[in-house]
């Protein structure tokens, strides 16, 4: 198992594993056999970035039972999913924005991430698991007031890509089972979602499958692979909002009104 960061220091982009705050510093393509250069740093004299760069964010919608159950809504015959354009990443310790054109809710949504580390299209679910290069924390934010703003069209893509709403990090961990994990999401002190992975509706393997006969997944991109019950809205002038998964870490920010 590692745990591979993207971080900046004196101006300068960098990635690399960490492991008891002293980060071991790489080179080359990270999803294509980075060598170590030898190198440390450590983790608080430096600048976390996204743990990875991705060229699209894939996120689902309606994919644990306990929420469709609660929505009263039929389980898909297939994955339901939209894109967050690239402007909306976001870092672990960095602020979450309010849209300056947009007043309603803003709300969290703690997701577990999918980071593809291989090209892939058209593959099978028991070939699925060679192309996931590892797994991260995502805090899929939205204003939900648009989505169904236009009686005519649901602006999915609109509502999801504002500026600082598509976050994840702080690592991408490797040689993890994914079954076996649990998605806390905390704000201001308060534990709102306590869900596990084995409750979704595509798993992993079986979701980057299903995808892959939609579109060609590259390395770097990401998955998120939807939320389930207790998402809520960040109501106070300052919020802290935290996604902890045991054994990939805590992604913390900040969403200031």
């Amino acid at each position: 198992m590692a745990h591979w960061i993207r971080f900046e220091k004196d101006g300068n982009t960098n990635f690399g594993t960490t492991q008891d705050g002293v980060i071991t510093i790489y080179t080359g393509d990270l999803f294509d056999h980075p060598q170590p250069t030898g190198d440390t740093v450590l983790a608080d004299e430096v600048t976390m970035l996204t743990p990875c760069d991705p060229g699209k964010m894939i996120c689902l919608w309606n994919n644990y039972h306990a929420l469709a159950t609660k929505m009263n809504s039929p389980v898909p015959q297939d994955p339901l999913f939209f894109l967050k354009a690239s402007n909306s990443f976001l870092a672990t310790d960095q602020t979450i924005r309010r849209p300056s054109s947009y007043d309603g809710k803003v709300v969290y949504e703690g997701e577990l991430g999918i980071v593809i580390g291989r090209q892939c299209s058209e593959i099978s679910e028991a070939e699925a698991g060679d192309f996931i290069f590892g797994y991260t924390c995502i805090n899929d934010v939205t204003a939900a007031e648009i989505i169904s703003k236009d009686a005519t069209f649901a602006q999915w893509t609109r509502a999801k890509s504002f500026d600082t709403f598509g976050v994840f990090g702080p690592a991408i961990v490797t040689d993890i089972d994914p079954m076996a994990l649990a998605i806390k999401t905390v704000l201001n002190g308060a534990e709102r979602q306590n869900y596990p992975v084995n409750d979704m509706i595509f798993p992993p393997h079986k979701l980057i499958s299903r995808l892959s006969y939609d579109m060609t997944l590259n390395p770097g991109d990401v998955i998120a692979c939807g939320t389930s019950i207790g998402v809520g809205s960040m109501k106070e002038p300052s919020n802290t909002i935290s996604i902890t998964i045991e054994g990939i870490g805590t992604l913390n920010n900040t969403f200031v009104q």
